[in-house]
């Protein structure tokens, strides 16, 4: 079955720097897209950054433009996100997220806390 596993969070100061992993199983990683988002308390469900198979095509939020950098590994069916100069803001639980067989996969999320 789909299992998609994150970690990588914690709690860290504003200006600082977290790499968030997602690792994943059951299904053929390196054919298909793979997103992050991520959810701030009383918020809802942002889009964060999303990846193409290869690799070699990235799209961002215009809120983490020029700060985060998602990157993938498929021989090691994993997918990254490198956040640098974290504002309080970026406080939120990250979930990555992939489409299968036309359904939604989600994992269980990380949280992310900035604060000084």
């Amino acid at each position: 079955q789909v299992q998609l596993v994150e970690s990588g969070g914690g709690l860290v100061q504003p200006g600082g720097s977290l790499r968030l992993s997602c690792a994943a199983s059951g299904f053929t990683f390196s054919s298909i897209e793979m997103r992050w988002y991520r959810q701030a308390p009383g918020k809802g469900l942002e889009w964060v950054s999303s990846i193409n198979a290869a690799g070699d095509s990235s799209r961002y939020a215009d809120s983490v433009k020029g700060r985060f950098t998602i990157s993938r590994d498929n021989a090691e069916n994993s997918l990254y996100l490198q956040m640098n100069s974290l504002k309080p803001e970026d406080t939120a639980v990250y979930y990555c997220k992939c489409t299968w067989g036309r359904l939604d996969y989600w994992g269980q999320g990380t949280q992310v806390t900035v604060s000084s």
